[in-house]
């Protein structure tokens, strides 16, 4: 569901529909049903492009979630579970790398700061390849190396590689966190993420304490939030995500509020 959310909400979508409206129109010029589609579908990416509509409906998502401070985890053994965001793969003449996305990246950014904030046992790195086939590293690694470079220490991270969702993500470290007898457990993934990841492992038997990571917020610029844009495309992509994927985690048994 992720990559078709992905290619409706991009610029393929709005360029798809127009291919279609031409064809439609070159076949029936007078078609009244044209016309409706063609108004509706016009609408319905104006408004998915600006910024501040899946900044508004994700509010939904992420109302109560807040800044993770030192007093909000109780003493014990704790580890912090680091929740993958995508990487992507690039390829020089001789040489590749993987690097974080932008929402990977603020996952990273945060998970150090509640590592120098709360001094954890553990920090689980946590995702792997959507397939075998796809080239580059896992998340999990991509993550653990960013880590290091932010001065968390090698010996106190623990790798997650081979998940392919949060689902998969919570089964898998379930057994992980007890073979470290960890007694406590804080999630850091963002904000919209937050409220399937929190069910998600809920369901798996483990309260878990949120940890956000600041980058669902609107542009700096007031005007840019309002202006259509690809990062409004990629907010609303987001935000439907999400808004289907608990429901549907739900019905599968996988979310508990």
């Amino acid at each position: 569901m992720g990559a078709l959310l992905t290619v409706v909400f991009s610029a393929s979508g709005p360029i798809v529909v127009l291919c279609i409206i031409a064809l439609w129109i070159a076949r029936r010029p007078a078609s009244t049903p044209l016309r409706y589609f063609a108004v509706i579908a016009a609408s319905c990416y104006l408004l998915a492009s600006i910024p501040i509509v899946p900044y508004s409906v994700g509010w939904l998502l992420t109302t109560g979630y807040g800044e993770l401070h030192a007093e909000d985890v109780p003493a014990g053994r704790t580890a912090v579970v680091l929740l993958g965001g995508g990487d992507r793969f690039v390829e020089g003449w001789t040489e590749q790398l993987t690097v974080t996305t932008a929402t990977e990246g603020e996952r990273v950014l945060e998970a150090a700061r509640v590592f120098r904030l709360i001094g954890p046992a553990w920090i689980i790195s946590s995702g792997g390849k959507q397939s075998p086939e796809d080239p580059g590293e896992p998340s999990a690694i991509t993550m653990r190396d960013e880590l290091m470079r932010l001065g968390v220490p090698a010996d106190r991270i623990v790798l997650e590689p081979t998940s392919r969702d949060t689902h998969e993500e919570a089964v898998l470290i379930a057994p992980m966190l007890k073979s470290l007898r960890a007694e406590r457990l804080v999630i850091v993934t963002s904000a919209t993420h937050m409220r399937r990841s929190i069910g998600a492992f809920k369901a798996m038997g483990m309260t878990a304490i949120p940890a956000i990571a600041p980058g669902d917020g609107l542009p700096m610029r007031w005007f840019e939030s309002v202006l259509p844009s690809t990062d409004g495309l990629a907010g609303t992509a987001t935000v439907v995500h999400e808004l289907f994927g608990i429901p549907y985690y739900w019905l599968r048994g996988w979310w508990r509020s």
